[in-house]
């Protein structure tokens, strides 16, 4: 009855995706999300605090307000982040699903014999489950990255407002290294010690080549080839415009823009060819190969011609029947003996 079952087209037996999903995968989302979680509104991992130099230029630009009343706020950019991707792959496989495009099929998942997975839910769940954990894990490396490192931003100074007269600044080859040299806002001096690399390049960026990736792996475009370039170069566009905010609006250098690029790029890629197979159906392995006939060895058909058996074969045959004779097979390239 199992074998019957298991050789139904379009169905799977598997007695591990349940408990797999929710002791594994679900248990490492929660810890992903929790990490996220005290890096982001927590002191558990404190900002190193780096010395600076007096009258420094670099880190000497003007405060340009909180991150709110930026050009491109973070709500704005935590939307687009989370909201185009999920858009695009509901969208999309939901025409794979109704068309049958090549290579989204999967079948059926069966467990336990009474619990059925749609195909397509399950490529959903998959494909959203892995950006939100890569999302999660993006934030969790700039959040990392920004602690660990403590560089300033190109407003450091005008948010910190040293008093250089008390730190006895007399030169700009002074170095400060007094951890309560900033008079400022501490909550602002604080926001300007986390610099590189850029958390929201880095976001914008993962979501963009998360996206463009989906795109140019399963989208299948009729009779048109720019549709998926310039969808695809638009999502980039967008990503990069992010970076080019921050640094005019000097709320990051470049460097850490580059930085956040290259993380959240990396971590796209990785997620994409090495976790999903590229959006595709996991084949399985090919067949072995099916022995050679003897005949086909020399790359000929083999002849069978007609056998005369004489009277003493005929004698011993019928004497020892296990003795009787067979007529070798004729090929036309091999000697025979007569």
């Amino acid at each position: 009855m199992m074998a019957a079952e298991e050789e139904k087209p379009g169905l799977k037996n598997s007695s591990s995706i349940v408990p797999c999903f929710l002791f594994v995968e679900l248990v490492i989302m929660a810890g992903t999300v929790l990490l996220a979680y005290y890096f982001e509104y927590t002191d558990t991992f404190p900002v190193h605090i780096q010395g600076f130099f007096c009258y420094d230029k670099t880190f000497s630009k003007p405060y340009p307000g909180p991150d709110e009343t930026s050009k491109i706020p973070p709500l704005l950019v935590y939307s687009l982040v989370t909201g185009i991707p999920c858009f695009t792959i509901l969208v999309g496989e939901l025409v794979a699903f109704f068309l049958k495009a090549e290579g989204t099929q999967e079948k059926t998942i069966v467990t336990a014999d009474c619990c059925y997975f749609n195909p397509l839910l399950r490529r959903i769940v998959r494909f959203l489950g892995v950006f939100s954990f890569g999302l999660f894990t993006t934030t969790i490396f700039a959040n990392a990255g920004q602690a660990v490192t403590g560089n300033q931003t190109p407003h450091f100074l005008s948010a910190c407002r040293p008093n250089y007269t008390a730190l006895g600044c007399t030169s700009n080859m002074q170095y400060i290294t007094q951890p309560r040299a900033c008079t400022g806002n501490p909550l602002v001096v604080a926001s300007a010690r986390k610099s590189f690399p850029s958390k929201d390049a880095a976001l914008s960026v993962y979501s963009a080549v998360y996206t463009v990736m989906y795109v140019t792996l399963v989208f299948r475009t009729k009779g048109t080839r720019l549709t998926k370039p310039t969808v695809s170069l638009t999502l980039l566009c967008l990503a990069m415009l992010v970076g080019v905010v921050k640094v005019a609006e000097y709320r990051n250098h470049w460097a850490d823009v580059l930085a956040g690029f290259f993380t959240g790029g990396a971590i796209a890629v990785f997620l994409v060819t090495c976790v999903i197979n590229n959006f595709q159906q996991t084949r399985p392995p090919p067949p072995p190969p099916r022995p050679q006939r003897p005949e086909s060895v020399l790359g000929m058909p083999m002849v069978a011609l007609p056998c005369v058996e004489s009277p003493l074969e005929k004698l011993s045959g019928t004497q020892h029947p296990a003795l009787s004779s067979s007529c070798p097979p004729y090929h036309p390239y091999v000697h025979q003996p007569f």
